[in-house]
């Protein structure tokens, strides 16, 4: 059987499951600093850490949960990782580098329900949530990469828009997020992650009421609710009107920036009247939202789609602005491999479930 990730305990969680077996709560920090400081991948690697407690947690945790399947680098610098987790399913972990720092790109599902008709995140549906042990390693796995290179180099920032809903997978999500931010041990503080949702209202709500404090982004991709329920079927279930409710109860709660993300799909989305309808639709909320256009990376499945000339993405953009909205062309990262999320695990499964199928016919 499956031990969990030890990467799943908060250290009060971990504080707390010791006490329960007998140990000062203040020997989850040097376990903690082991895990975290010194990153080590076997609990028999923690000097400081009695040799009857090493194999007490060797007996009910893991710390290596996923191993590496296939890693592709860009000419940019962005690294995208396939991990195989312990019940087989795959994954994918992007290390995108800025001159702000070192940003991973974490997934929070195997697979997606909301089923966005653009994206290759949804082409296969979810099957189970991540547990917050299998975000967290994720993470390490990528500093684990970057200290195997002896660069002195540390994963900065965090952004939760791999495969999958965060929202949908809420609890986990969270008790991620407080592994990573937690000043003793990786210290990533809440406005270096950002998390993102394709728009589930009571989840941005709860949200704004968490302590979590991190940046929030929302995936709007269009300006009404005809475009959007187009594209996005969760526009059924949370049209604009409420999800924009959702925006102002989290603006007024937090008093924070939040991001509309809006990838332009050419004739679809992107023309001058869909730029004026989104400002319209932004309004007095202005001040504290930020749109960020994505172009788009087109998906063999979703030949629909195309990506937007240059020239229409500046024209959007130029718009936008002269309507005094905050707006940014997101920044490409891994052009030359396979950009889109999702697209490396889709195309790897593809390539599994043929082989199967030709061994089975030869059989």
């Amino acid at each position: 059987m499956n031990k969990p990730s030890i990467y799943g305990l908060t250290l009060d969680q971990l504080a707390a499951w010791l006490a329960e077996h007998g140990y000062k709560k203040s020997r989850a920090l040097q376990v903690w600093d082991g895990l975290y400081r010194k990153r080590v991948t076997e609990f028999s690697a923690m000097p400081e850490v009695r040799p009857e407690l090493q194999e007490l947690l060797a007996e009910h945790f893991a710390i290596q949960t996923l191993e590496e399947h296939t890693k592709q680098e860009s000419a940019d610098g962005t690294i995208k990782f396939l991990f195989r987790l312990q019940d087989g399913n795959l994954i994918e972990t992007v290390l995108m580098r800025h001159k702000f720092g070192l940003s991973v790109c974490v997934t929070t599902q195997v697979g997606c329900n909301i089923g966005c008709s653009f994206c290759a995140s949804g082409l296969l549906s979810k099957s189970r949530d991540l547990t917050s042990g299998e975000i967290v390693e994720q993470v390490m796995k990528v500093q684990l990469h970057l200290d195997q290179m002896k660069k002195d180099e540390r994963v900065t920032h965090i952004v939760v828009m791999g495969i999958g809903e965060p929202f949908d997978n809420f609890e986990h999500m969270s008790n991620f997020i407080r592994v990573i931010r937690d000043h003793k041990g990786l210290a990533i503080g809440p406005r270096h992650i950002t998390v993102s949702t394709s728009g589930l209202v009571p989840k941005i709500r709860e949200f704004a009421d968490s302590d979590l404090g991190t940046n929030l982004a929302i995936s709007l991709h269009a300006p009404n609710n005809d475009i959007r329920t187009q594209i996005m079927k969760i526009n059924k279930a949370y049209p604009i009107e409420p999800l924009m409710e959702a925006i102002d109860y989290y603006l007024e709660k937090t008093n924070r920036r939040i991001t509309l993300e809006y990838i332009l799909l050419r004739d679809v989305n992107d023309q001058p009247e869909h730029a004026l309808e989104l400002a319209e639709l932004v309004g007095n909320r202005r001040n504290l939202v930020n749109v960020n256009l994505i172009p788009y990376n087109p998906v063999d499945e979703h030949s629909q789609y195309q990506r937007s000339s240059q020239e229409t993405i500046t024209a959007f953009y130029d718009t936008l602005k002269k309507q005094n909205i905050s707006c940014s062309v997101r920044l490409e990262h891994g052009t030359d491999i396979d950009a889109a999320c999702g697209q490396l695990r889709s195309k790897q499964i593809q390539s599994e479930r043929g082989r199967s199928a030709k061994e089975e016919t030869r059989s």
